[in-house]
């Protein structure tokens, strides 16, 4: 940094003055990021913190990674941009690429800019394909931006309207640790997937387009459903006459570790799949995925400006090489059966408020509650802002979620080492030391 940059309490009023107040940022005292490497990133003032967000599970391999910057850095110097009007190397290259890793079927791409065009592409398919145009989405789920996207999510504080897309359904989330219909697993026989054939029965015309579901619910929380679920949910759909979208923006690319895509630990193919975050490493791209007949039945002119640029595509291109090769998948596997267990053992030495220690991977969450042993599972905000605070104090960045805010997700780059768990399980611990008893 140069003396003659602004100040970060410069900084912070001029983002204050000239970006809208719905940009919020993290923390009592934001951060001015200004570096970063690996794991580790660095503040105006020369702090370094340890990363277990990842800006919101993008940088799949942490910060500054040669091997993604060497491929950026020589695409800028080829070509930087043409939009999808012509084709270039490295979107056949993705494209393919996408064709090959993902599960079953799918083999069609469309490249956009953000995981809100993705799901926006992925519906367009799936109303075009069926003829019909009703979607069942999950309650706690997260879709993005758009008009579209806040109508399919399932969280009130994230929708700046009222619902503008007509319909749209949400089923139960199957959350079993808040189960919506007052069950226990397995005993249950999973009724949050066997309801979704009422509610399509009940409040569609019984022709859906489709259903759109994160494998595991991102912004809601880190919630993991059963291993029975999306066999039970996706058979209903297919029944009423839709396709399976599966929404792999914060699960995809070995996040869940052991396999590429989190729905293949649930062995259900998807008819459509939609990515965004963790393909480039940071840089800017969604992407949809469809089988055959579905993307073909999309005839309408249709184009992305910045959809699959050169440069993100090369990011990407570099991204999933190094994943590949490097078998990241099950490293995350490793380290994220590292990083639960601290996080149960933790669970134990709090037992009032570390409610629920739940996730897959190097995809985990702590829900915090107002006191546990009382069996209501009051969630607890208080004390999940005070964790968070106090674990950046003590050099840790993690993220936040959930529909009542009191859940901690905690999701490294996917190249995280067995030291940098343990470390972050010590800052952790030493966070958890300040809730009041």
């Amino acid at each position: 940094m140069s003396s003659t940059d602004p100040t970060t309490e410069e900084t912070l009023l001029k983002h204050k003055e000239f970006l809208l107040g719905a940009v919020a940022n993290y923390y009592a005292d934001p951060l001015l990021l200004t570096d970063g490497d690996g794991l580790r990133v660095t503040d105006r003032e020369g702090r370094t913190y340890l990363d277990f967000f990842g800006g919101i599970l993008t940088v799949s391999l942490g910060q500054c990674n040669e091997d993604v910057n060497s491929a950026v850095k020589a695409q800028l110097d080829r070509i930087g941009h043409v939009s999808t009007l012509y084709p270039t190397l490295p979107i056949v290259e993705l494209a393919e690429r996408m064709a090959r890793i993902t599960p079953g079927r799918l083999q069609k791409s469309m490249f956009t800019a953000s995981g809100t065009e993705a799901d926006e592409t992925a519906v367009a398919l799936a109303q075009v394909y069926t003829g019909s145009t009703e979607l069942i989405a999950l309650r706690h789920g997260y879709s993005g931006r758009s008009l579209l996207a806040q109508s399919l999510t399932g969280h009130s504080q994230w929708r700046a309207i009222p619902t503008q897309v007509a319909g749209i359904k949400h089923a139960h989330a199957p959350y079993c640790y808040r189960c919506p219909l007052k069950l226990t697993y397995p005993s249950c026989e999973v009724a949050c997937a066997t309801d979704i054939e009422e509610l399509i029965q009940t409040t569609t015309t019984g022709n859906i387009a489709g259903f759109l579901a994160e494998p595991i619910l991102g912004v809601g929380g880190f919630v993991v459903p059963p291993p029975e679920y999306f066999s039970i949910a996706v058979d209903i759909i297919r029944k009423y006459g839709g396709v399976f979208i599966c929404d792999e923006v914060q699960t995809g690319f070995g996040r869940t570790g052991g396999k590429m895509f989190a729905i293949e630990h649930w062995g259900v193919e998807p008819d459509v799949m939609t990515m965004a975050k963790g393909v480039a490493n940071g840089m800017p791209l969604g992407v949809t995925i469809a089988i055959p007949e579905i993307a073909d039945a999309f005839q309408a002119l249709s184009l992305s400006t910045f959809g699959g640029n050169p440069i993100s595509s090369a990011a990407a291109n570099a991204t999933l090489q190094v994943i590949e090769d490097n078998n990241l998948a099950a490293n995350a596997e490793v380290q994220g059966l590292r990083l639960q267990n601290g996080l149960r053992d933790l669970q134990k030495k709090h037992p009032k408020h570390l409610g629920d220690v739940r996730g897959m991977g190097l995809m985990q969450a702590i829900e915090f509650v107002a006191d546990e042993p009382a069996g209501d599972r009051t969630p607890n905000p208080t004390c999940t802002g005070l964790v968070f605070e106090a674990a950046k104090e003590a050099g840790l960045l993690v993220g936040k979620g959930g529909l009542y805010g009191n859940v901690l997700r905690i999701s490294p780059a996917l190249t995280v080492t067995a030291n940098e768990i343990d470390e972050a399980l010590l800052i952790l611990a030493k966070a958890c030391a300040q809730i009041p008893a």
